[in-house]
């Protein structure tokens, strides 16, 4: 996935995301025909010539300083999100793919029994899942909060919450801030993509959204990356009504791509309540149960 296209459309969003102002230069003239930054702007503000900024743009990166890209991701007030993945994506077109290829480790989808106690031991919703989106495994309060996937994946099948979000009507209703939600999936997705350009599950995974949902492709042809570690949720959850959470993820080092994402509320709130209340009915029901599903709506899931 990643070519010299991705690297030219990356830099080229980034340019039109910064008006001149916004980078400190002076505006000459009314005339102006772009509102970002030109090429020659950026060559400027990073210190390095026209010529060799547009050879980088157009995927010619050949050896590529740490220095100079450091010098390109601060003349374009890149986060650090968008930083690593001006990084890999040089790195990656300057490295035969042979090398790549032996440099890689492949995610896991394996879980080890002590990953499965340790969300069992959580007293709050938690899964694990991949850089794939696939939900991998969960304590019985998190596949309650997440039931919606699970139905959406039916028995048997891993949940995934890219696809739940672009493929499935009912995302819409769970996710309280549905354009945020497919946002933050896109941004992660792309640049999960920029990390492991040769992952095959993954490159399936972005075809097949891409040709089911015109909302991904949309979302994705605007190349924004995003790192997913900390925020706040709101769900409309068709047992417990709407709730406000507190997340939480945490990388697992002896599991390469994996990680835990844990749920929490503010102690007496309506969210705590809730999630107490949806305890309570998970240990009635049993663990293997889901809560009901609403109606799905008739609209797709558009961006607002």
């Amino acid at each position: 996935m990643t070519t010299r296209n991705d690297l030219r459309d990356f830099l080229t969003t980034r340019r039109a995301k910064l008006t001149p102002d916004k980078a400190g230069l002076p505006v000459y003239g009314a005339n102006r025909r772009v509102t970002g930054l030109r090429r020659e702007e950026v060559a400027l503000l990073a210190g390095i010539s026209v010529e060799y900024y547009t050879r980088l743009e157009r995927g010619s990166v050949g050896t590529v300083s740490d220095s100079v890209l450091d010098g390109i991701a601060h003349a374009l007030q890149l986060d650090e999100a968008e930083r690593d993945h001006l990084h890999r994506l040089v790195r990656t077109l300057a490295t035969p793919r042979a090398k790549q290829a032996l440099r890689r480790t492949p995610a896991k989808s394996r879980v080890r029994p002590a990953v499965q106690r340790i969300l069992d031991q959580m007293p709050m919703p938690a899964y694990l899942r991949n850089g794939r989106f696939d939900v991998l495994a969960a304590n019985d309060l998190g596949r309650a909060l997440y039931s919606p996937l699970y139905e959406q994946a039916g028995p048997g099948r891993t949940p995934n919450s890219a696809r739940f979000v672009f493929l499935d009507p009912t995302a819409g209703d769970f996710f309280l801030d549905y354009n945020k939600a497919a946002n933050d999936c896109v941004a992660f997705l792309r640049a999960e993509a920029g990390r492991d350009p040769y992952d095959k599950d993954l490159t399936d995974l972005i075809g097949e959204l891409s040709t089911r949902s015109e909302d991904f492709r949309q979302r994705w042809a605007a190349h924004d990356v995003r790192y997913h570690r900390t925020g706040r949720k709101r769900f409309h959850h068709p047992l417990v009504g709407d709730l406000e959470l507190d997340y939480e993820a945490f990388e697992l080092a002896g599991d390469p791509g994996q990680r835990i994402n844990v749920y929490t509320a503010p102690p007496d709130s309506s969210a705590d309540q809730a999630l107490r209340l949806l305890a309570s009915w998970t240990l009635e029901q049993g663990p293997s149960a889901t809560a009901p599903t609403p109606t799905p709506k008739t609209q797709t899931n558009e961006a607002p």
